[in-house]
């Protein structure tokens, strides 16, 4: 790993750290643009609810009504639509899906128009909940400079992506979440030390144990993420046993479907409470806070069933036994001692069965520690969600490490051939 990093100041690489270079600029203008709040909106001092996983992917910029308040999470909403939609739902998205390139460059289009309409929509709704005491045309104001904000932030992840090292709107989201780490710390550190619940030493140690904590989930988090099943796959028209055969592999992860099922789930055990307020009945209020809420035992069981439910869906939806079989068909490819067709879509089925009830199971786990710990030694809600967040960073983490590193490994080979020549 440090000798990879140490082939980044080579001459040869200079290119690739201009796009380091790039890249870091562009997070450091979405860090001071998430600094930045519109001057005629006030702080949000509620609780945010489902809310408060945004707010965190957005640097606490939803919180404070910055003007990159949003972030990307709206992109991120539209496309999980359209991947909702290319599931035989609409015919057209359908067939855009199997048109190979020039298909997913229409889905790509659709979905930033889309991620600026639903931008525009929670945007007005934020105001509509958080400044009901403001006129209709500062309402439509500040919506509009939140969604600026947000298709500003879709250009720059764009130019990362064309001009930096990759994965443009994820490094958004990762800087988002960095820059709000510290008020997860610091709301962790008030609750135990300042705030007077505890005895001096007694604080400290809640407080260590909880550091503790937060590294023992990163460190499962990494495991998780790299951990993988690979499915043996042969092909009719190559030799296993030639001289110099390579052995391919259909890789499965843990948890295929990172962090979306505990998303989902926030939302919908959060919506309920947000309907009910919204109308003031005072019975369903109470209702709610005492059967629905996460912080309940019964609310607690159906955000755990929420999260195994999503993991599936979620799961079977991205990656399709059927399509996988087919396209392995379609290449000349095969499992060993699996048939073709049926007998290897139930194969791949059952896989992916077993995989992701671990990686659902370990899902359950990162998102209900944290709440169980909040829940025992009253913590901000931030704090529940900062275990949410760390497995987006350090699955971006990962995954910009492996694009460097085979960058690197290729630069490195090209130079070597040169070499020889």
């Amino acid at each position: 790993m440090f000798r990879g990093f140490s082939q980044l100041f080579n001459k040869s690489n200079k290119d690739l750290r201009h796009r380091i270079y790039f890249t870091l600029f562009c997070l450091g203008i979405f860090c001071l643009g998430s600094t930045i709040t519109i001057p005629w909106a006030s702080q949000i001092l509620d609780e945010l609810g489902f809310l408060e996983i945004f707010n965190i992917m957005s640097g606490g910029g939803l919180r404070n009504f910055s003007i990159f308040g949003l972030g990307v999470s709206p992109y991120i909403t539209a496309s999980i639509i359209t991947q909702l939609l290319q599931m035989d739902i609409i015919p057209y998205f359908k067939d855009l899906k199997e048109q190979g390139y020039v298909g997913r460059q229409k889905i790509n289009k659709i979905t930033r128009y889309l991620g600026i309409i639903i931008a525009f929509v929670q945007a007005y709704v934020l105001c509509v909940f958080y400044m009901s005491d403001t006129d209709v045309f500062t309402m439509l104001r500040t919506s509009l400079v939140m969604t600026a904000g947000t298709a500003f932030c879709l250009w720059m992840g764009d130019q990362i992506t064309n001009k930096g090292i990759g994965n443009g709107q994820s490094m958004i989201i990762l800087a988002g979440i960095i820059l709000s780490m510290p008020s997860v710390f610091v709301g962790a550190y008030d609750g135990f030390i300042l705030a007077g619940t505890y005895a001096t030493g007694l604080g400290i140690f809640f407080f260590i144990l909880f550091i503790i904590i937060y590294l023992l989930i990163i460190i499962g988090i990494i495991w998780v993420q790299l951990a993988e099943r690979r499915i043996p796959i042969q092909y009719a028209n190559r030799s296993s046993s030639a001289y110099g055969a390579q052995q391919s592999f259909l890789p499965i992860k843990i948890n295929s479907a990172g962090v979306i099922p505990v998303i989902f789930a926030q939302i919908l055990i959060t919506i309920p409470a947000t309907i009910v307020n919204l109308i003031g009945n005072e019975s369903a209020i109470n209702f709610i806070n005492n059967y629905i809420n996460y912080t309940t035992p019964t609310g607690f069981i159906i955000y755990v069933a929420l999260i195994l439910f999503f993991g599936y869906f979620y799961t079977f939806m991205v990656m399709n036994p059927d399509e996988m079989s087919k396209n392995l068909n379609q290449r000349g490819g095969y499992i060993p001692g699996v048939r073709p067709g049926e007998d290897t879509s139930k194969y791949i089925s059952n896989s992916m069965g077993k995989l992701t009830f671990v990686g659902s199971i370990f899902l359950v786990i990162l998102s209900c520690i944290p709440i169980v710990f909040s829940a025992i030694f009253d913590l901000p809600s931030s704090v529940s969600i900062g275990g949410t967040g760390m497995l987006i960073v350090v699955g971006v983490a990962i995954e910009t490490y492996k694009q460097m590193e085979s960058s690197l490994v290729s630069r490195s080979y090209a130079s070597k051939r040169k070499r020889l020549r």
